[in-house]
C-alpha cells in the first residue's frame, strides 16, 4: 500500500512591511522551504509594502517532512538580497485542523542559530563498569545537508558531546557539508543523578566565535530503554520565538497537508464502476450515486480539490466528456434564470474550469502568449480612465499639438485595439488547435443548454454559457495574471499590469457577447465598444465552428496521462557539462543547449531550430538532484544520474536561470522518471573534483553518495500524470462525510416509501416529485454505495493492521 502526501500552499499577499530601499519602499519576494529544501520561489513585487502574488504551488513529498517555512526578502539589484523575516510551521501545526491554516500571520526576526539543517548519525551504548555507569557515543557522521556558515559555501564541523556537567569534543573535519569522524566518546556517570544525552554540532572559526550548526538532545529514560541509534534530525537551541508585534508585517497565507494511503488498484474497482455508470443515468432525478452525494456535500477549497480529482480521474478512463456532461446536465436543469447560469462555483463550474486548465494549457498558451509576450516588453502606457490618467506621461509620446486628455485617450485607444486585434484574431481562427476533449464538451453543453432555453430571447444563452467558462474563466484570467498561467515568469509591474486589466476587461466583454455594455460605471470604455461590437459576431462564428465537432473526435480509450509521451512537457535554455574524470570542472565548461522534455527523452542540441540533437532516454535516469553551489560556485546546478542496463553511472550537471526554473525541472524529470526501477537511494550533492568528492571529501570516484535522493518531492501541475488510485482514494474519503447523511436519508426509517416520498420534496439532492420507482433505485443505489465503502474500509483496516504487525501479511480481498 502506497502512502502519498500533498502539501497545498497559497502565497496570497503581505502587508504592511518594512521599507528596506532608499526609496522607502521594497521589492518583496517570498521563499517557501520543507525542511529547509526550497520549493518555490515567487515572483518579485516591485515598489510595494502591500504585495499581492497570489502564486499557488501543491508540492508532493514524503510523509515524514518536519516543518514549512516562508521567507520575505527585499530583492536588491547590487549585493545580497535583505531577508525582512520568517514564518515557520511545523508538520504538528498544519494538520492540527484539517481544514489547514488560511489567516494572516506576522513575520518574526530570523534568527542565525535557528537556522539549522541536516542530521547526525550516533549509536549509543549505557556500559555497567566496575567504576560506574559509563556512557559510549559513537559520533559516526553528520550528513544530509549541514548549514554552510563560510563564505566557501561549506563549514568545519566537529561535534560537542554533553552528560551531565562533562563534555567531549571529536576532531574538526575542514570544508565540507558532509562530516565523516567515526569516533567514539566516553563519558563516566558522576554523583547527582541520571543527565540527559545532548550532541551540539559547531563549526570552528579560526577568527571570532564559533557557530552553531545544531544540536540532538535525548533525556535520561530514553538512554536507559531505547539508547539512541540511528539518524537524528538537528534541531535549534530550545528556546521562546519572539513574536515581533506586526513590526516587519505579515503574510496572508493557505496551507492544507493531505496524507494517505493508497490501496492497490483492485480494490478501487468498485467505486470506480460506480462513478463511472452514475454519470450514464438520467442526472436529473439522481440524489444517491456518488456523484450527487458529493455534489451535496462539497464547499469551498474543497470542491475545487475534487473537482481536479475528478476531472483527473474520469480523464484517465475516457469518460470527461460524460463526467461534464452529466454535472451541467444537473446545473441546467435546476436554473431558472439563464442570467445565473454557471455564475456560481457549483462542482459543474468548477469541473469545467479545471478540465480546461487540465488539457487546454498548451493551446492557451499558442494562443495568448505572443501578444502577452509583447505587452510585457513594450511597456507601453494604456489609459482610457480619465480618473486615472497621469498627463505627464503624455510628454513620452509624440502628438500633434499640446498633450491633452483627449490625446493619450486616443494613443491608449489605438495601443489596445493593437493588442486585442491580434488577441481576437488568434482565438477565433483557432479552432483547429482546440484540443478535441475540449470541444466536444463544448459541444454537449451547447445542445444541453439549448434544449433547456429554447425560447427565441434566450437565443444567446447557448453562446454565453461556452464563452463564459473560455472568455470569462479561461482566457480573460489568463491575460490579467500571465504569472499564474505560466505564460510569464514574473508579474507584471503596475504600468503594465493595467494594461493587461484593460485588456482583460475588453476580452470579458467580448465573451458576455456584448450584453453589459453602456451599462455599470466603466463608461469610459466607451471609445472601444465599436470595435468590441465588431468582434462579438466574429466570436458568435467562432463558437459555432468550435461546436462543429463529431464525439468520435475525442481521444478514445484508457488514457495514463494527460499528456501522450511524445509530447512536450518542458522545454528551454540550459547550461550543460558532462562528468569528466580527469579535468577539473570549472564555470567555462557548461555550454549553452536547448532541452525538451517529454515522457520518453531529455533531448537536447545548440538551438531550438538545430537540427542534431543528442538524448538521454528517460527510461535510463536513476536521479535528479540539486548540487551544491560550492561544487562549481555556481547557483541553480542540478544532475542527471542515468545508467544504462548494468553499466556505469554517468551524471550530467545542468544550471538552470533561477530557483523556480530549478524546481520546475527537478519536478518534470521526477515525475517522467518515477516509473523507472533501481532508483538511487542516495547521491552526491557535490562533484568530483581534485580527485575527491567536493560534498563528503571522500576520493572513491565510486563512493556510495552521501546525501539521500528527492524523488518523491515534486511540484503539481497541469502535465501532472494521472494517478486514478489515488484520485479515487481521495474521492472515497469525501464520500465517508457524508455516509451518515445517505444512511438516513435513504435506509433508516421504518417506512422507507413513505419517508422518501416525503423526502423527495426536500434538499438539493432529491428530487422532487419523484416516482415510486426513482425512490427505489435511489433507495438501492445508496444501499450499493455503502457496501463499497464498508468494502474499503475493511480494507484499509486490514492493511493498517498488517502495517502494525497485528495480522501475518497475506492477500486481502477486496
Amino acid at each position: 500500500m502506497a502512502k502519498s502526501s500533498s502539501l497545498n500552499v497559497r502565497v496570497v499577499e503581505g502587508r504592511a512591511l518594512p521599507a528596506k530601499d532608499v526609496s522607502g519602499s521594497s521589492d518583496p519576494y517570498c521563499i517557501v522551504k520543507v525542511d529547509d529544501e526550497v520549493v518555490a520561489r515567487t515572483a518579485t513585487i516591485w515598489r510595494s509594502l502591500s504585495p499581492f502574488w497570489g502564486e499557488e504551488y501543491t508540492v508532493h513529498l514524503p510523509l515524514d517532512f518536519h516543518h514549512l517555512a516562508f521567507y520575505v526578502l527585499d530583492e536588491d539589484t547590487v549585493g545580497h538580497d535583505d531577508i525582512i523575516g520568517k514564518i515557520s510551521l511545523s508538520r504538528e501545526a498544519i494538520v492540527a485542523d484539517p481544514r489547514g491554516i488560511d489567516s494572516w500571520i506576522n513575520l518574526n526576526r530570523v534568527d542565525p542559530d535557528a537556522e539549522v539543517q541536516g542530521e547526525i548519525c550516533l549509536s549509543v551504548q549505557m556500559l555497567k563498569e566496575v567504576r560506574g555507569c559509563c556512557l559510549r557515543c559513537h559520533v559516526l557522521q553528520a550528513s544530509r545537508d549541514l548549514a554552510p556558515r563560510d563564505i566557501s559555501g561549506t563549514s568545519d564541523p566537529f561535534a560537542r558531546v554533553f552528560w551531565g556537567s562533562q563534555s567531549l569534543e571529536t576532531s574538526t573535519i575542514k570544508k565540507t557539508r558532509f562530516p565523516h569522524w567515526d569516533e567514539v566518546l566516553e563519558l563516566w556517570e558522576l554523583p547527582g543523578g541520571p543527565s540527559p544525552l545532548r550532541v551540539e554540532l559547531w563549526d570552528w572559526d579560526l577568527v571570532g566565535k564559533n557557530d552553531f550548526l545544531g544540536m540532538v538532545e535525548f533525556p535520561p529514560q530514553v538512554l536507559q530503554q531505547n539508547p539512541p541509534n540511528g539518524w537524528f534530525r538537528l534541531l535549534p537551541f530550545p528556546r521562546a520565538e519572539e513574536d515581533s508585534g506586526g513590526n516587519l508585517g505579515a503574510l496572508r497565507l493557505t496551507v492544507r497537508l493531505t496524507e494517505d494511503r493508497v490501496l492497490p488498484s483492485q480494490y478501487y474497482q468498485p467505486l470506480m464502476k460506480l462513478l463511472m455508470e452514475s454519470v450514464l443515468g438520467p442526472a436529473e432525478e439522481d440524489a444517491a450515486s456518488p456523484l450527487a452525494v458529493l455534489e451535496e456535500l462539497t464547499l469551498g477549497d474543497c470542491r475545487q480539490d475534487l473537482a481536479t480529482k475528478l476531472v483527473k480521474l474520469f480523464l484517465g478512463q475516457g469518460q470527461a466528456s460524460p463526467l461534464l456532461d452529466y454535472l451541467t446536465r444537473r446545473e441546467v436543469t435546476r436554473t431558472t434564470n439563464p442570467n445565473t447560469l454557471f455564475r456560481s462555483n457549483s462542482l459543474a463550474s468548477k469541473s469545467m474550469e479545471q478540465f480546461m486548465k487540465l488539457v487546454g494549457m498548451p493551446y492557451l498558451h499558442e494562443v495568448l502568449k505572443p501578444v502577452i509576450n509583447r505587452v510585457f516588453e513594450e511597456k507601453k502606457y494604456i489609459e482610457l480612465d480619465p480618473c486615472k490618467m497621469d498627463l505627464g506621461r503624455t510628454r513620452r509620446i509624440s502628438f500633434k499639438g499640446t498633450p491633452s486628455e483627449d490625446n493619450l485617450r486616443e494613443a491608449s485607444l489605438g495601443l489596445l485595439t493593437g493588442y486585442l486585434g491580434p488577441i481576437v484574431d488568434a482565438i477565433v481562427g483557432s479552432v483547429g488547435r482546440c484540443p478535441p476533449t475540449m470541444r466536444l464538451a463544448f459541444k454537449q453543453l451547447h445542445q444541453c443548454v439549448e434544449e433547456h432555453f429554447p425560447q427565441a430571447e434566450h437565443k444567446d444563452v447557448k453562446y454565453l454559457a461556452i464563452s463564459g467558462f473560455l472568455f470569462l474563466r479561461f482566457f480573460a484570467p489568463a491575460i490579467l495574471t500571465p504569472k499564474l498561467f505560466d505564460l510569464r515568469d514574473q508579474h507584471a509591474d503596475p504600468q503594465t499590469s493595467r494594461s493587461l486589466l484593460l485588456l482583460a476587461k475588453a476580452v470579458q466583454s467580448i465573451g458576455n457577447l456584448g450584453q453589459q455594455l453602456g451599462q455599470g460605471k466603466e463608461l469610459w470604455m466607451a471609445p472601444l465598444h465599436p470595435f468590441l461590437l465588431q468582434s462579438i459576431s466574429l466570436v458568435r462564428d467562432f463558437l459555432d465552428q468550435l461546436v462543429d465537432v463529431n464525439g468520435e473526435e475525442e481521444a478514445g480509450g484508457p488514457a495514463r496521462a494527460v499528456v501522450p509521451p511524445s509530447v512536450t512537457v518542458r522545454e528551454g535554455y540550459l547550461l550543460k557539462r558532462k562528468e569528466e574524470p580527469a579535468s577539473l570542472a570549472t564555470r567555462f565548461a557548461f555550454k549553452k543547449r536547448y532541452f525538451w522534455l517529454n515522457g520518453e527523452t531529455l533531448s537536447y542540441s545548440k538551438s531550438p531550430e538545430w537540427q542534431t540533437c543528442s538524448s538521454i532516454p528517460v527510461s535510463h535516469i536513476r536521479a535528479v538532484e540539486r548540487v551544491d553551489e560550492g561544487a562549481f560556485q555556481l547557483p541553480h546546478v542540478m544532475q542527471v544520474v542515468s545508467q544504462e542496463g548494468a553499466g556505469a553511472l554517468h551524471t550530467t550537471y545542468l544550471q538552470c536561470k533561477n530557483v523556480n526554473d530549478l524546481n520546475q525541472w527537478l519536478s518534470a524529470l521526477r515525475k517522467a522518471s518515477a516509473p523507472n526501477p533501481d532508483k538511487l537511494a542516495a547521491c552526491h550533492s557535490g562533484a568530483f573534483r581534485s580527485s575527491r568528492w567536493t560534498c563528503c571529501l571522500q576520493a572513491d570516484r565510486s563512493a556510495a553518495g552521501c546525501s539521500r535522493t528527492h524523488s518523491a518531492v515534486t511540484l503539481g501541475d497541469w502535465s501532472d500524470p494521472l494517478d486514478p488510485d489515488a484520485e479515487t482514494q481521495m474521492v472515497y474519503r469525501q464520500l465517508l462525510l457524508g455516509r451518515n447523511q445517505l444512511r438516513m436519508k435513504f435506509l433508516e426509517d421504518s417506512n422507507t416509501d413513505t419517508s422518501l416520498a416525503a423526502d423527495a420534496g426536500k434538499g438539493p439532492s432529491t428530487t422532487k416529485g419523484a416516482c415510486p420507482d426513482a425512490l427505489v433505485r435511489q433507495r438501492e443505489a445508496a444501499a450499493h454505495l455503502l457496501e463499497v465503502l464498508a468494502d474499503l474500509d475493511r480494507a484499509h483496516e486490514e492493511f493498517q493492521q498488517q502495517e502494525q504487525g497485528k495480522v501475518a501479511p497475506g492477500p486481502l480481498g477486496p
